[in-house]
């Protein structure tokens, strides 16, 4: 998946958290777990090479190609994951869940794309939910439907949000 979906489902999953933790929708928290989630999204892919999140974590993304990290394996797996939820855990519970979820989410919409995310890395095998006819191709216009359906689901929070008075 590409970095603008990457993102949008990281805003997603922040929505999710502001409205688990009540907190009202035009509020400086709500605005920084927004753009949390948004950061967060989309940085799983610091280990591949020319990607934003590779170029504005420079130092970090060359030390990962030095160490043969490859995409979609390390900073995609499961006891990566762990290893962030235990660096954090000092933040704020509002923002420690919002990084988190936004995170994770990056390699979970990953798992529908034909190649697949080695979520039990070091192990090599990746995993993918769908079959390869039905995979999601990275760029591609499914993957723009996918988009567009995660914008519509993000909307539908937002003002579902709203709505209830938060």
């Amino acid at each position: 998946m590409l970095q603008r979906t990457h993102g949008v489902a990281g805003v997603v999953a922040a929505e999710c958290v502001l409205q688990y933790f009540h907190v009202p929708l035009w509020s400086w928290e709500t605005a920084g777990a927004v753009l949390l989630g948004c950061f967060a999204g989309p940085l799983a892919d610091i280990d591949k090479p020319g990607s934003v999140m590779a170029k504005l974590f420079f130092p970090l993304s060359a030390l990962l190609k030095l160490l043969n990290i490859h995409h979609r394996t390390l900073t995609h797996s499961i006891i990566f994951m762990i290893l962030i939820a235990m660096a954090i855990e000092p933040v704020n519970p509002l923002y420690y869940w919002t990084f988190l979820l936004a995170y994770a989410s990056h390699p979970f919409i990953d798992l529908f794309n034909e190649q697949g995310v080695a979520l039990l890395w070091p192990i090599r095998k990746k995993i993918r939910l769908l079959p390869k006819f039905l995979a999601i191709d990275t760029g591609s216009r499914a993957e723009d439907v996918f988009r567009f359906v995660l914008v519509c689901l993000g909307l539908w929070l937002l003002i579902r949000y709203a709505l209830a008075g938060m």
